[in-house]
């Protein structure tokens, strides 16, 4: 068993910045890769950034890849998302998940198997 806890939304004004944090109880990390959802009012899931945390390989969705970054700090067991130039399409719960590391994975195609709780990120204009 994964435990993921997400920290770091907020309430923030468009144009702003935050930085998600995700720490995981796993103290392996090189067959993990860990993932950034998000899921707005009335729709669904949607994968936005994922890292492969046994090296530096990263995968974006195309509505992101401008302003989005994930990151990884294994000796904090903790994987970041900052995010610029918010906006209110921006506003939904964000949620950390960890997923079985393969070969050409991708945002799009990774198989979480643990979830967080979800951080709240709301952006008003």
């Amino acid at each position: 068993q994964v435990k993921l806890v997400e920290s770091g939304g907020g309430s923030v004004q468009a144009g702003g910045s935050l930085r998600l944090s995700c720490t995981t109880s796993r103290d392996t990390f090189d067959s993990e890769t860990v993932a950034w959802f998000r899921q707005a009012p009335g729709k669904g899931r949607e994968g936005v950034a994922a890292i492969y945390r046994g090296g530096d390989t990263t995968d974006y969705a195309d509505s992101v890849k401008d302003r989005f970054t994930i990151s990884h700090d294994n000796a904090k067991k903790t994987v970041y998302l900052d995010i610029n130039s918010l906006t209110p399409d921006d506003t939904a719960m964000y949620y950390c998940a960890a997923a079985r590391w393969f070969w050409g994975w991708t945002i799009g195609t990774i198989k979480p198997k643990y979830w967080g709780q979800g951080t709240q990120v709301t952006v008003s204009s």
